[in-house]
């Protein structure tokens, strides 16, 4: 096909050798399969700020640190440079948290590099070669359900046990492979440490993996390891290999009416995302 205008400095510096096709097109970017050699990759090409439907949520960019302390203050201010210096910091925060998460053990796609808005990284394939289906769109035995339910749970573990959570992990954001499932999409990773919403994140995020697996073993929809999880990093007890027992003890006494519609509320909000995935989904494959 023809080389995309964005694409053509990787082709230049030699990192792509050929462009093959285009693999999907989302809200955040479009993602191309490549041959770089001898190997098949993608290169997610991420579309321009104005472009994008995602929203550079402050909730999401709470508690990212910048080392150079003139772009931090620039990022603080409404200045052209400022949202320049922001809207790069929105970029390479998946490709620092791919790096990050692959050195931990979390099934995520491994990264090559990073360039001009583009991030070239392995193609997750599927038994014959082709790219992996996501999740959504597979459908599970229970004791299918069960095995990647456990393996996704404890990759979310491993994430915050290196100090970051997916923030916006669901069905659409895992895709299965040959192995099993792995955990794509992360411009909006949170830093569990410095982020106020880290808690509710990190429950958003393990409550969405229980309502999708709980469709085909419904045994897993009572369980409760986002709080559990979260209850073990609260107290400097949670690690790689902590066992969980998907339980947690409620505090019934003193319920925070506040609290309840805040929960309910972003339950809402949640669906209505997640339907707007869904349509931007069976777009892109159209």
């Amino acid at each position: 096909m023809k080389i995309p205008k964005r694409l053509q400095p990787l082709v230049d510096d030699g990192m792509v050798d050929e462009v093959l096709y285009q693999l999907m097109s989302g809200k955040e970017a479009q993602v191309f399969v490549v041959r770089c050699g001898e190997s098949v990759r993608c290169a997610k090409v991420y579309k321009e700020a104005q472009k994008r439907s995602f929203k550079q949520a402050v909730q999401y960019q709470e508690g990212r640190k910048v080392r150079n302390t003139r772009r931090a203050r620039a990022m603080g201010k409404k200045t052209r440079y400022g949202q320049k210096e922001q809207e790069d910091a929105w970029l390479n925060a998946e490709v620092d948290a791919l790096y990050r998460l692959a050195s931990a053990g979390v099934r995520v796609p491994e990264p090559f590099g990073f360039v001009d808005g583009v991030l070239l990284m392995e193609m997750i394939a599927d038994e014959d070669g082709k790219a992996a289906p996501r999740l959504d769109d597979v459908t599970l035995t229970p004791e299918q359900a069960r095995d990647y339910h456990a393996r996704v749970i404890a990759d979310v573990v491993r994430m915050l046990s290196a100090g970051l959570i997916h923030g916006d992990l669901s069905e659409f954001n895992v895709l299965v492979d040959a192995t099993g499932p792995v955990i794509i999409d992360l411009p909006q990773a949170v830093n569990a440490a410095g982020n106020n919403s880290a808690e509710q994140m990190l429950e958003r995020d393990v409550d969405n993996m229980r309502r999708y697996f709980g469709r085909f073993a419904p045994e897993l929809l009572n369980t409760d390891y986002g709080k559990e999880i979260w209850a073990l990093y609260e107290s400097g007890d949670l690690h790689p290999e902590s066992r969980l027992t998907g339980c947690f003890e409620h505090d019934t006494e003193n319920a925070d009416v506040d609290e309840l519609m805040a929960v309910i509320d972003a339950a809402k909000e949640e669906e209505r995302e997640r339907q707007e995935r869904a349509r931007d989904a069976e777009e892109g494959d159209d």
